[in-house]
């Protein structure tokens, strides 16, 4: 059974049934959380990013083969918006078999900021009020994607944890993933694994220079004991960042766009120079808000 809860009542304090639930199964699903002016807004301005986009720079997006693909352009891409394609949208030439705005996998990783659009949308009261009814003192939204799942050829998510690849100390990730169309198990929804936060982070992806790994091999999950998250437009799934997901391919014809940003916590919490993702120095991330302590007063 999937857990969902309106998005009203998840302005809570941190001990409300809500946020109990939340830690417990490991994710919350908040449906109608964005309207569907709201959804347009965002394909649209998707629309006018990819019309732009020149694609002779190709970088390819793979969770089966991501130590193969990574390179400059990807690490770069944590200090502005950048475009990567799907592994089956090239030829044996390498030459794109569709046009461009059907072959990207993914746009990101700093629209939070860079785009007005997706920033506003990122920042808004309501996420906000979502950090700070988890117990959050000064969150910071450190990623953020637009997410494809092209008709036909968007490619599989192997089964993961976000906190895999920015790791903080104490852990703190949390993720936000809405749905911009529906999100069925026919055109490549997310399959959680509940409860799975609860096993602790089973590996890290680290970066060595100019190389990355992992620091141990992927674990094997029961898949029989994922369950779908089928999703109408403009619904929130907020996740815990050891939550292991996932998603399948997309072979439908219909297109499965989403949103996600990855929120940290600043406030006593140490980002770890080993991540693959590293703003700069001049770029730092923008919390959304610190939450400070009472005064204390003299009796």
């Amino acid at each position: 059974m999937v857990l969902v809860l309106g998005f009203m009542k998840l302005w809570c304090a941190p001990e409300d049934i809500a946020c109990v639930d939340f830690w417990i199964a490991g994710y919350l699903v908040i449906p109608d959380y964005a309207n569907a002016a709201e959804c347009a807004t965002l394909l649209k301005r998707l629309d006018e990013l990819l019309k732009d986009f020149d694609p002779s720079t190709i970088s390819i997006f793979s969770t089966k083969n991501q130590k193969q693909y990574i390179d400059k352009y990807f690490y770069e891409s944590a200090n502005n918006i950048s475009f990567f394609f799907e592994e089956k949208a090239f030829d044996e030439n390498r030459v794109l078999m569709r046009p461009k705005e059907l072959s990207i996998n993914k746009v990101g990783h700093a629209m939070h900021d860079l785009d007005p659009e997706f920033r506003k949308f990122s920042r808004s009261e309501k996420v906000a009020a979502i950090a700070a009814s988890l117990g959050y003192k000064r969150p910071a939204p450190i990623q953020s994607m637009a997410i494809f799942k092209q008709p036909g050829i968007g490619g599989e998510v192997v089964p993961h944890q976000d906190n895999t690849f920015m790791v903080t100390d104490p852990p703190s990730l949390l993720g936000f993933w809405w749905a911009l169309e529906d999100a069925t198990k026919e055109n490549g929804c997310l399959w959680v694994l509940p409860k799975s936060h609860k096993d602790g982070l089973k590996r890290k992806f680290l970066k060595e220079g100019d190389s990355v790994r992992y620091d141990r091999e992927s674990p094997e999950y029961d898949m029989s004991a994922f369950i779908p998250v089928e999703m109408k437009a403009g619904s929130l799934i907020l996740l815990h960042g050891d939550l292991v997901h996932q998603s399948y391919e997309n072979t439908s014809p219909k297109s499965r766009p989403a949103y996600s940003i990855h929120v940290i916590e600043t406030d006593s919490t140490a980002y770890a120079e080993t991540n693959w993702l590293q703003r700069n120095p001049d770029f730092p991330p923008e919390p959304l808000f610190e939450r400070k302590a009472p005064v204390q007063t003299a009796a």
